[in-house]
Protein backbone atom coordinates (compact mmCIF):
# COMPACT_ATOMS: atom_id res chain seq x y z
CA UNK A 1 0.00 0.00 0.00
CA UNK A 2 1.12 3.63 -0.50
CA UNK A 3 1.16 6.58 1.63
CA UNK A 4 1.08 8.86 -0.91
CA UNK A 5 -0.07 9.55 -4.67
CA UNK A 6 2.16 7.66 -6.80
CA UNK A 7 2.90 7.92 -10.87
CA UNK A 8 0.00 6.23 -12.62
CA UNK A 9 1.10 5.87 -16.35
CA UNK A 10 -2.76 4.60 -17.14
CA UNK A 11 -3.93 4.49 -20.61
CA UNK A 12 -7.28 5.45 -19.27
CA UNK A 13 -9.09 5.66 -17.02
CA UNK A 14 -6.11 7.95 -16.41
CA UNK A 15 -3.72 10.76 -14.02
CA UNK A 16 -6.03 13.93 -13.16
CA UNK A 17 -4.83 16.85 -12.15
CA UNK A 18 -3.62 16.80 -8.24
CA UNK A 19 -4.79 20.34 -8.67
CA UNK A 20 -7.92 19.63 -9.68
CA UNK A 21 -8.64 16.27 -7.27
CA UNK A 22 -8.19 18.76 -4.88
CA UNK A 23 -10.86 21.21 -6.07
CA UNK A 24 -13.30 18.49 -6.41
CA UNK A 25 -12.77 17.31 -2.68
CA UNK A 26 -13.02 20.39 -1.17
CA UNK A 27 -16.54 21.33 -3.04
CA UNK A 28 -17.04 17.16 -2.68
CA UNK A 29 -19.90 17.96 0.07
CA UNK A 30 -20.87 21.85 -0.37
CA UNK A 31 -20.62 22.74 -4.19
CA UNK A 32 -20.33 27.00 -4.02
CA UNK A 33 -22.47 27.31 -1.11
CA UNK A 34 -25.29 25.05 -2.19
CA UNK A 35 -25.48 22.82 0.63
CA UNK A 36 -24.84 20.01 -1.98
CA UNK A 37 -22.53 18.39 -4.42
CA UNK A 38 -22.47 18.72 -8.02
CA UNK A 39 -23.30 15.02 -7.85
CA UNK A 40 -26.55 15.80 -6.42
CA UNK A 41 -27.64 18.93 -8.43
CA UNK A 42 -30.89 19.32 -10.78
CA UNK A 43 -29.44 19.43 -14.62
CA UNK A 44 -32.03 21.98 -14.90
CA UNK A 45 -31.02 23.88 -11.75
CA UNK A 46 -29.55 27.73 -12.00
CA UNK A 47 -26.36 26.82 -10.07
CA UNK A 48 -25.57 23.53 -12.21
CA UNK A 49 -26.33 25.73 -15.59
CA UNK A 50 -23.27 28.20 -14.73
CA UNK A 51 -21.17 24.96 -14.40
CA UNK A 52 -22.36 23.27 -17.98
CA UNK A 53 -22.14 26.77 -19.26
CA UNK A 54 -18.64 28.04 -17.76
CA UNK A 55 -17.35 24.54 -19.31
CA UNK A 56 -18.36 24.66 -22.47
CA UNK A 57 -17.08 28.36 -22.82
CA UNK A 58 -13.82 27.11 -21.40
CA UNK A 59 -13.46 24.03 -23.76
CA UNK A 60 -14.00 26.55 -26.45
CA UNK A 61 -11.99 28.95 -25.55
CA UNK A 62 -8.92 26.30 -24.58
CA UNK A 63 -9.11 24.50 -28.57
CA UNK A 64 -10.08 28.42 -29.72
CA UNK A 65 -13.18 26.75 -31.40
CA UNK A 66 -15.03 28.92 -33.95
CA UNK A 67 -18.30 30.03 -34.22
CA UNK A 68 -19.44 27.84 -37.30
CA UNK A 69 -18.89 24.70 -34.79
CA UNK A 70 -20.93 23.22 -31.73
CA UNK A 71 -20.05 21.54 -28.69
CA UNK A 72 -21.60 19.23 -27.20
CA UNK A 73 -21.47 16.51 -24.56
CA UNK A 74 -22.78 13.34 -24.73
CA UNK A 75 -22.71 9.72 -23.01
CA UNK A 76 -21.06 6.49 -24.09
CA UNK A 77 -17.38 7.89 -23.91
CA UNK A 78 -16.03 7.25 -27.64
CA UNK A 79 -17.26 4.22 -28.53
CA UNK A 80 -20.99 5.75 -28.44
CA UNK A 81 -19.34 7.91 -31.26
CA UNK A 82 -18.62 5.00 -33.30
CA UNK A 83 -21.91 4.53 -34.41
CA UNK A 84 -23.18 7.97 -33.82
CA UNK A 85 -20.54 9.45 -36.88
CA UNK A 86 -22.19 7.16 -38.90
CA UNK A 87 -25.77 7.39 -38.17
CA UNK A 88 -25.44 10.97 -38.15
CA UNK A 89 -22.96 12.07 -41.12
CA UNK A 90 -23.45 8.87 -43.50
CA UNK A 91 -26.14 9.21 -44.63
CA UNK A 92 -25.47 12.16 -47.74
CA UNK A 93 -23.63 9.15 -49.93
CA UNK A 94 -24.12 5.90 -48.08
CA UNK A 95 -20.46 5.90 -48.05
CA UNK A 96 -17.45 7.03 -45.75
CA UNK A 97 -13.63 6.39 -45.56
CA UNK A 98 -11.56 5.18 -42.64
CA UNK A 99 -8.22 4.82 -41.59
CA UNK A 100 -7.05 2.38 -39.89
CA UNK A 101 -4.29 2.55 -37.85
CA UNK A 102 -4.84 0.54 -34.77
CA UNK A 103 -7.51 -1.04 -32.96
CA UNK A 104 -10.32 1.99 -32.11
CA UNK A 105 -10.06 2.99 -35.81
CA UNK A 106 -10.46 -0.25 -36.78
CA UNK A 107 -13.76 -1.01 -34.33
CA UNK A 108 -14.99 2.46 -35.69
CA UNK A 109 -14.72 1.13 -39.26
CA UNK A 110 -16.55 -1.90 -38.02
CA UNK A 111 -19.52 -0.10 -36.55
CA UNK A 112 -19.83 2.19 -39.37
CA UNK A 113 -20.16 -0.75 -41.92
CA UNK A 114 -23.47 -1.65 -40.52
CA UNK A 115 -25.21 1.77 -41.65
CA UNK A 116 -23.11 1.97 -44.73
CA UNK A 117 -20.36 1.24 -47.68
CA UNK A 118 -16.87 1.67 -45.46
CA UNK A 119 -13.92 2.18 -47.78
CA UNK A 120 -10.78 1.35 -46.00
CA UNK A 121 -8.31 4.29 -46.97
CA UNK A 122 -4.86 3.02 -45.27
CA UNK A 123 -4.86 0.30 -42.96
CA UNK A 124 -1.65 -0.55 -41.41
CA UNK A 125 -2.61 -4.44 -40.10
CA UNK A 126 0.28 -5.97 -41.84
CA UNK A 127 2.82 -4.22 -39.62
CA UNK A 128 1.63 -4.34 -36.66
CA UNK A 129 0.04 -0.71 -36.87
CA UNK A 130 3.58 0.74 -36.54
CA UNK A 131 2.97 3.19 -39.08
CA UNK A 132 1.14 6.27 -39.83
CA UNK A 133 0.46 6.72 -43.60
CA UNK A 134 1.97 9.71 -45.48
CA UNK A 135 -0.71 12.17 -47.29
CA UNK A 136 0.17 10.23 -50.63
CA UNK A 137 -0.62 6.71 -49.15
CA UNK A 138 -4.24 7.73 -48.78
CA UNK A 139 -6.57 6.09 -50.92
CA UNK A 140 -8.93 8.37 -50.54
CA UNK A 141 -12.94 7.75 -52.41
CA UNK A 142 -14.36 10.66 -54.10
CA UNK A 143 -18.46 9.79 -52.98
CA UNK A 144 -16.69 9.41 -49.12
CA UNK A 145 -19.40 11.59 -47.01
CA UNK A 146 -16.69 12.03 -44.63
CA UNK A 147 -12.80 10.90 -43.73
CA UNK A 148 -12.54 9.06 -40.28
CA UNK A 149 -9.30 8.76 -38.86
CA UNK A 150 -8.03 8.28 -35.11
CA UNK A 151 -5.45 11.05 -34.06
CA UNK A 152 -3.61 9.09 -31.45
CA UNK A 153 -3.57 5.20 -30.79
CA UNK A 154 -2.81 4.48 -27.25
CA UNK A 155 -2.59 0.66 -27.67
CA UNK A 156 0.20 0.89 -30.64
CA UNK A 157 1.78 4.19 -29.67
CA UNK A 158 1.43 6.23 -32.93
CA UNK A 159 0.43 9.68 -33.81
CA UNK A 160 -0.77 11.75 -36.71
CA UNK A 161 1.38 14.42 -36.84
CA UNK A 162 -0.60 15.92 -39.75
CA UNK A 163 -3.95 16.62 -40.61
CA UNK A 164 -4.77 14.96 -43.86
CA UNK A 165 -6.49 16.63 -46.59
CA UNK A 166 -9.25 15.41 -47.71
CA UNK A 167 -12.59 16.54 -50.11
CA UNK A 168 -15.25 15.71 -47.56
CA UNK A 169 -15.98 16.33 -44.01
CA UNK A 170 -12.89 15.18 -41.59
CA UNK A 171 -13.51 13.46 -38.95
CA UNK A 172 -11.60 12.77 -35.67
CA UNK A 173 -11.46 10.57 -32.66
CA UNK A 174 -8.65 12.55 -30.75
CA UNK A 175 -9.46 11.07 -27.73
CA UNK A 176 -5.91 10.62 -26.17
CA UNK A 177 -4.04 13.70 -27.20
CA UNK A 178 -6.93 16.47 -26.97
CA UNK A 179 -5.70 19.45 -25.24
CA UNK A 180 -1.83 18.37 -25.71
CA UNK A 181 -1.61 20.84 -28.46
CA UNK A 182 -3.39 23.62 -30.36
CA UNK A 183 -6.24 22.27 -32.93
CA UNK A 184 -7.29 23.87 -35.48
CA UNK A 185 -10.54 23.04 -35.56
CA UNK A 186 -12.09 24.57 -38.49
CA UNK A 187 -10.18 22.14 -41.20
CA UNK A 188 -12.36 19.36 -39.18
CA UNK A 189 -16.38 19.10 -39.40
CA UNK A 190 -16.32 16.97 -35.94
CA UNK A 191 -14.00 16.04 -33.22
CA UNK A 192 -15.11 13.74 -30.28
CA UNK A 193 -13.05 12.42 -27.61
CA UNK A 194 -13.57 9.97 -25.04
CA UNK A 195 -12.87 12.09 -21.78
CA UNK A 196 -10.97 9.51 -19.56
CA UNK A 197 -7.74 10.16 -21.00
CA UNK A 198 -6.94 13.74 -21.01
CA UNK A 199 -10.00 15.63 -20.00
CA UNK A 200 -11.98 14.52 -17.15
CA UNK A 201 -13.20 10.62 -15.99
CA UNK A 202 -14.41 8.21 -18.04
CA UNK A 203 -18.26 8.17 -19.20
CA UNK A 204 -18.42 10.81 -21.25
CA UNK A 205 -17.42 12.47 -24.77
CA UNK A 206 -16.96 15.63 -26.02
CA UNK A 207 -18.00 16.34 -29.31
CA UNK A 208 -17.22 19.43 -31.66
CA UNK A 209 -19.26 19.63 -34.75
CA UNK A 210 -19.41 22.16 -37.71
CA UNK A 211 -22.85 23.14 -37.58
CA UNK A 212 -23.29 22.66 -41.52
CA UNK A 213 -23.11 18.70 -40.87
CA UNK A 214 -26.06 18.82 -38.10
CA UNK A 215 -29.33 17.41 -39.15
CA UNK A 216 -28.29 14.63 -41.94
CA UNK A 217 -28.78 11.96 -39.72
CA UNK A 218 -30.31 8.49 -41.01
CA UNK A 219 -34.07 7.94 -40.41
CA UNK A 220 -33.42 5.26 -37.54
CA UNK A 221 -30.51 7.15 -35.73
CA UNK A 222 -31.54 6.49 -32.05
CA UNK A 223 -32.68 10.22 -30.72
CA UNK A 224 -30.06 10.04 -27.91
CA UNK A 225 -27.52 9.35 -30.87
CA UNK A 226 -28.45 12.50 -33.00
CA UNK A 227 -26.45 15.31 -33.21
CA UNK A 228 -29.09 17.68 -34.26
CA UNK A 229 -30.92 16.31 -31.34
CA UNK A 230 -28.60 17.20 -28.85
CA UNK A 231 -27.55 20.24 -30.25
CA UNK A 232 -30.83 21.70 -30.18
CA UNK A 233 -31.28 20.68 -26.80
CA UNK A 234 -27.79 22.17 -25.82
CA UNK A 235 -26.74 18.44 -24.21
CA UNK A 236 -29.86 18.16 -22.30
CA UNK A 237 -32.28 16.22 -24.45
CA UNK A 238 -31.84 13.89 -20.96
CA UNK A 239 -30.24 14.30 -17.79
CA UNK A 240 -26.09 14.72 -18.88
CA UNK A 241 -22.62 13.21 -17.11
CA UNK A 242 -23.30 16.02 -14.73
CA UNK A 243 -20.30 15.30 -12.41
CA UNK A 244 -18.17 14.81 -15.47
CA UNK A 245 -19.01 17.94 -17.43
CA UNK A 246 -17.88 19.73 -14.07
CA UNK A 247 -14.49 17.81 -13.57
CA UNK A 248 -14.31 18.91 -16.99
CA UNK A 249 -14.60 22.15 -16.49
CA UNK A 250 -12.34 22.01 -13.40
CA UNK A 251 -9.63 20.72 -15.56
CA UNK A 252 -10.22 23.04 -18.67
CA UNK A 253 -9.64 25.89 -16.16
CA UNK A 254 -6.44 23.59 -14.71
CA UNK A 255 -5.04 24.34 -18.26
CA UNK A 256 -5.70 27.48 -18.76
CA UNK A 257 -4.20 29.15 -15.53
CA UNK A 258 -1.00 26.79 -16.59
CA UNK A 259 -0.47 28.15 -20.28
CA UNK A 260 -3.27 27.01 -22.33
CA UNK A 261 -2.77 24.05 -24.75
CA UNK A 262 0.63 25.63 -25.93
CA UNK A 263 1.93 25.52 -22.73
CA UNK A 264 0.31 21.96 -22.21
CA UNK A 265 2.25 20.88 -25.86
CA UNK A 266 5.81 22.40 -24.71
CA UNK A 267 5.33 19.49 -21.50
CA UNK A 268 4.37 16.91 -23.61
CA UNK A 269 7.21 17.65 -25.99
CA UNK A 270 9.71 17.75 -22.61
CA UNK A 271 8.08 14.20 -21.25
CA UNK A 272 7.63 12.63 -24.76
CA UNK A 273 11.27 13.10 -25.58
CA UNK A 274 12.92 11.59 -22.22
CA UNK A 275 11.63 9.15 -22.46
CA UNK A 276 12.51 8.27 -26.35
CA UNK A 277 15.79 9.70 -25.97
CA UNK A 278 16.50 6.98 -22.84
CA UNK A 279 14.75 4.31 -25.16
CA UNK A 280 16.42 5.40 -28.28
CA UNK A 281 20.09 4.77 -26.19
CA UNK A 282 19.19 1.94 -24.31
CA UNK A 283 20.53 -1.93 -25.01
CA UNK A 284 17.54 -3.38 -23.68
CA UNK A 285 14.97 -1.18 -24.67
CA UNK A 286 13.04 -0.94 -27.84
CA UNK A 287 10.76 0.97 -29.21
CA UNK A 288 7.73 -0.57 -30.70
CA UNK A 289 6.29 2.43 -32.87
CA UNK A 290 8.87 3.49 -36.01
CA UNK A 291 10.33 7.08 -34.96
CA UNK A 292 8.33 8.84 -37.58
CA UNK A 293 4.93 7.77 -36.35
CA UNK A 294 5.85 7.56 -32.86
CA UNK A 295 2.73 9.24 -30.63
CA UNK A 296 3.90 11.62 -27.25
CA UNK A 297 1.17 10.80 -25.50
CA UNK A 298 1.48 6.70 -24.93
CA UNK A 299 5.10 5.63 -25.58
CA UNK A 300 5.37 1.78 -26.04
CA UNK A 301 8.48 -0.33 -25.64
CA UNK A 302 9.34 -3.63 -24.44
CA UNK A 303 12.65 -5.92 -23.81
CA UNK A 304 12.24 -8.40 -26.65
CA UNK A 305 11.26 -10.59 -23.83
CA UNK A 306 8.34 -11.23 -22.46
CA UNK A 307 9.06 -12.85 -19.03
CA UNK A 308 11.29 -9.88 -18.72
CA UNK A 309 8.53 -7.37 -19.39
CA UNK A 310 6.66 -8.89 -17.03
CA UNK A 311 9.41 -8.64 -14.42
CA UNK A 312 9.87 -4.90 -15.45
CA UNK A 313 6.34 -4.06 -14.67
CA UNK A 314 6.29 -5.75 -11.56
CA UNK A 315 9.19 -4.23 -10.32
CA UNK A 316 8.20 -0.76 -11.24
CA UNK A 317 4.82 -0.55 -9.66
CA UNK A 318 6.77 -1.86 -6.41
CA UNK A 319 8.41 1.74 -6.89
CA UNK A 320 5.22 4.14 -7.49
CA UNK A 321 5.00 3.36 -11.28
CA UNK A 322 1.90 1.99 -11.94
CA UNK A 323 -0.03 0.34 -14.98
CA UNK A 324 3.08 0.57 -17.29
CA UNK A 325 2.19 -3.05 -18.74
CA UNK A 326 1.16 -2.73 -22.59
CA UNK A 327 -2.58 -3.67 -23.88
CA UNK A 328 -3.24 -7.51 -23.96
CA UNK A 329 -2.78 -7.50 -27.67
CA UNK A 330 0.26 -5.35 -28.14
CA UNK A 331 2.35 -6.85 -25.05
CA UNK A 332 5.22 -5.33 -23.92
CA UNK A 333 5.07 -2.12 -22.00
CA UNK A 334 3.24 1.42 -22.21
CA UNK A 335 3.60 4.58 -20.71
CA UNK A 336 0.44 6.73 -21.05
CA UNK A 337 2.17 10.16 -20.19
CA UNK A 338 -1.18 13.07 -20.79
CA UNK A 339 -0.93 16.42 -19.47
CA UNK A 340 -1.77 15.68 -15.72
CA UNK A 341 1.69 13.62 -15.89
CA UNK A 342 4.36 15.87 -13.96
CA UNK A 343 7.71 15.80 -16.01
CA UNK A 344 9.23 14.34 -12.18
CA UNK A 345 6.98 11.36 -12.99
CA UNK A 346 9.21 10.94 -16.11
CA UNK A 347 11.96 11.46 -14.59
CA UNK A 348 11.25 8.65 -12.12
CA UNK A 349 10.43 6.09 -14.75
CA UNK A 350 13.68 6.58 -16.52
CA UNK A 351 15.65 6.69 -13.59
CA UNK A 352 14.35 3.62 -12.60
CA UNK A 353 14.31 2.22 -16.27
CA UNK A 354 18.15 2.60 -16.31
CA UNK A 355 18.43 0.88 -12.96
CA UNK A 356 16.13 -1.95 -14.56
CA UNK A 357 18.47 -2.24 -17.16
CA UNK A 358 21.78 -2.58 -15.23
CA UNK A 359 20.37 -5.13 -12.91
CA UNK A 360 19.21 -7.01 -16.10
CA UNK A 361 21.60 -7.22 -18.98
CA UNK A 362 21.27 -10.11 -21.38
Amino acid sequence: MFEERIYNFSAGPSMLPEPVLKKASDEMLNYGGSGMSVMEMSHRSKAYQEIFDETKALLKKALSVPDTHEVIFMQGGATGQFAAVALNLMGKTGKADYAVTGNFSNLAAKEAKKYGQVHIAFDSTDRGHTVIPSQSELDLDADASYFHYCANNTIYGTEWSYVPRVPCPLVSDMSSNILSRPVDVSKYGLIYAGVQKNMAPAGMAAVIIDRSLVGQELPFTPTILSYKTTVDKDSMYNTPPTYNIYMLGLTLKWVMENGGVEAMEELRDIRAGMLYDFIDNSSLFRGRAEKSARSKMNVTFTTGNAELDTKFVREAAAEGLVSLAGHRIAGGMRASIYNAMPVEGVKKLVDFMGKFELANKI
